[in-house]
């Protein structure tokens, strides 16, 4: 599907990190985008990848915990909708899913490790839904992962590259 396709005008020393969680973070904040649509926006643009901005739509179902229910982050499923579209498979029994799934992994694990937990409800367990404490916590967390599948997007085009 997408792998290696990072636009011809964009190469891996073009992307920028730092911009990549600032502008994720600026959708959510300006109330543009939730979490999950932030970061598939945002990665989907930085990289140019050649895809319909009817993608967004896809990860408007996971924002606060998958349509509400709490579950999942929404940072998260973002960040993992991005690896599929870059490393997803199209094509029946395609061994590229083995790949994604793996990348999908790592990105879970790393939320993981860093702050315990991947339900919305439990990262929110103390803090009002809508204070501007919850914000700013769903803000960072929204930058973090776009920058962290972004990291993962450069890492193995560039490891195919070599």
């Amino acid at each position: 599907m997408m792998e290696n396709v990072v636009s011809s005008e964009t190469s891996h020393r073009d992307i920028d990190l730092e911009k990549i969680r600032l502008t994720a973070e600026e959708y959510y904040r300006n109330g543009d985008f939730y979490c999950s649509e932030a970061i598939v926006k945002t990665i989907k643009d930085a990289f140019g990848l050649p895809v319909s901005d009817e993608v967004i739509s896809m990860a408007s179902s996971f924002p606060v915990g998958i349509g509400g229910a709490g579950c999942t982050c929404g940072a998260v499923t973002g960040g993992v909708m991005s690896l599929g579209l870059v490393f997803g498979r199209t094509t029946p029994r395609d061994r590229k899913v083995d790949k994604v799934m793996k990348l999908s992994r790592e990105l879970h694990d790393i939320f993981k490790k860093r702050h315990k937990y991947l339900c919305c409800r439990t990262l929110n367990k103390y803090i009002i839904m809508g204070s501007s404490r919850q914000m700013k916590q769903c803000i960072a967390l929204t930058g973090e992962m776009a920058q962290e599948a972004a990291r993962i997007i450069i890492r193995e085009q560039y490891k195919s590259r070599v």
